[in-house]
C-alpha cells in the first residue's frame, strides 16, 4: 500500500520545517563577498507559496536559517516573531499572486520594514541561483541592496482600488452577457443589432422582455421603439421576423437573469463607492483655480456632471468627488474622463 503524502499541516506540526539541507551553497551563499557591499545586514527573505512560506536570516542569527511556516495565520504570527527574535529588521519577498497580502500586513504589524518586489527583478540580474533555495536568493539580493522596493498605496486608497477593480470586473461581466444576448438572437435570426445599434439600450431591452413574455408578433414588438431611436417602427419590425427556437429562448432568459444580476451588483458597488468616497478626507487645490470661460467647449462637455453617457460610470458625480479628494480636476487634461481619472487615484490600472 503507498505510503499517504504528508500534508503541510502534519508536516509543520511535525517540526519538518526545512528543504533537504544543502550545506556547502549555504556557505556560500551566506558568505561575505569583496565585490559588493552590504547595505541590509539584518536582512531576510521570504518565498511566498500558496500553501507555505519559506523565510531565510543569516546563518549566524539562528541553527535553522532556513524554515518553513504554514499560511495560517497562527503560523504568519510564529514567522514574524521568528524574524524579531533573529535581529531581523527588513525582509524582502516577491508579489506573488495574493498571497503575499497577509504576510506583509502581518510583518508590517509586528514593525518590520517589508520591500515587496517585482519577481522580475529576481530573474533578470545576473548570477542567477541554480538550486538554493528561492528565500535564500532574494535575501542575498535584497542584503546588497540590489532590489528595489514596489510602491503600495495608503490603505484608504486601497479600498477604493478594491471596489473600483470589482467594478470594473462587473461591467465586463454585463458587457458579456450582452454579446451573449445578441448571439441569441442571430441564432434565431432576429437581426435587432442591424436596427440598433445597442441592445441593452431602454428599446433593446423593451423588445427583449417582451419576447420573453411571449410576444412574438413584430409590429407589436416594433411599437417598443423610443422615440429616439433613427430606426423606424418598419424596419425594427423587419428585423424581429425569427424562428423563435424554445432552447435558444431559454437560453435568452437565462442570460437576461444574468444581466440583471450583474446590472444589480453594480448599483449596490456604486453605492459603496459613494459612501466611502464621501468619508474621505478633502484635499487643498492645487495652483489657481480654472476660469470655466477659458474651457474649451468639449471640456465643459466633458466637466458638466451628470451628463448621460454610455462609458457605464457611476450615477452619482464621480467627477466632483474626484476633485475634492485630488484638489484638481484633471478632466480639464486632453484624453482624460473621469473614468480615467478614477483609474489614477485609486491606481487601480494593471499593467
Amino acid at each position: 500500500m503507498a505510503k499517504r503524502k504528508k500534508s503541510i499541516f502534519e508536516r509543520l506540526q511535525n517540526g519538518q520545517l526545512n528543504r533537504q539541507e544543502r550545506k556547502e551553497l549555504q556557505r556560500k551563499m551566506d558568505a561575505d563577498s569583496p565585490e559588493l557591499m552590504v547595505v541590509h545586514p539584518d536582512a531576510a527573505g521570504i518565498d511566498i507559496g500558496g500553501s507555505s512560506h519559506f523565510a531565510s536570516v543569516p546563518a549566524d542569527r539562528d541553527q535553522a536559517p532556513v524554515r518553513e511556516f504554514g499560511t495560517w495565520t497562527a503560523d504568519l504570527q510564529k514567522m514574524a516573531k521568528w524574524l524579531r527574535s533573529c535581529g531581523i529588521k527588513t525582509v524582502a519577498m516577491q508579489s506573488t499572486g495574493v498571497y503575499w497580502i497577509p504576510v506583509y500586513d502581518m510583518l508590517v504589524e509586528e514593525g518590520l520594514e517589508v520591500f515587496l518586489v517585482n519577481a522580475r527583478a529576481t530573474k533578470n540580474l545576473p548570477g542567477r541561483k541554480s538550486d538554493v533555495q528561492e528565500c535564500q536568493w532574494v535575501r542575498k539580493l535584497h542584503m546588497y541592496g540590489l532590489l528595489r522596493k514596489s510602491f503600495r498605496p495608503a490603505e484608504q486608497i486601497r479600498r477604493v482600488r478594491t471596489l473600483w477593480r470589482l467594478r470594473d470586473r462587473v461591467v465586463k461581466d454585463a458587457g458579456r452577457a450582452v454579446q451573449h444576448m445578441q448571439k441569441a438572437l442571430t441564432q434565431m435570426n432576429v437581426q435587432l443589432t442591424n436596427a440598433i445599434s445597442d441592445v441593452s439600450g431602454v428599446t433593446g431591452m423593451n423588445i427583449v422582455r417582451a419576447i420573453l413574455r411571449g410576444e412574438r408578433n413584430p409590429y407589436e414588438l416594433a411599437k417598443l421603439r423610443d422615440p429616439h431611436i433613427q430606426a423606424s417602427e418598419e424596419e425594427i419590425a423587419h428585423s424581429l421576423e425569427g424562428s423563435w427556437q424554445p432552447d435558444l429562448l431559454f437560453e435568452l432568459q437565462q442570460v437576461v437573469d444574468a444581466y440583471d444580476f450583474y446590472r444589480k451588483q453594480l448599483a449596490a458597488i456604486d453605492k459603496q463607492l459613494e459612501q466611502y468616497m464621501k468619508t474621505l478626507p478633502s484635499r487643498e487645490s492645487v495652483g489657481e483655480a480654472v476660469d470655466q470661460s477659458e474651457l474649451t467647449a468639449k471640456q465643459r462637455k466633458k466637466i458638466k456632471p451628470n451628463r448621460k453617457s454610455k462609458d457605464n460610470r457611476p450615477a452619482f458625480d464621480l467627477g466632483a468627488e474626484l476633485t475634492r479628494l485630488m484638489g484638481v480636476d484633471l478632466r480639464i487634461i486632453d484624453g482624460i474622463d473621469v473614468m480615467t481619472a478614477q483609474t489614477i487615484y485609486s491606481g487601480s490600472a494593471r499593467t
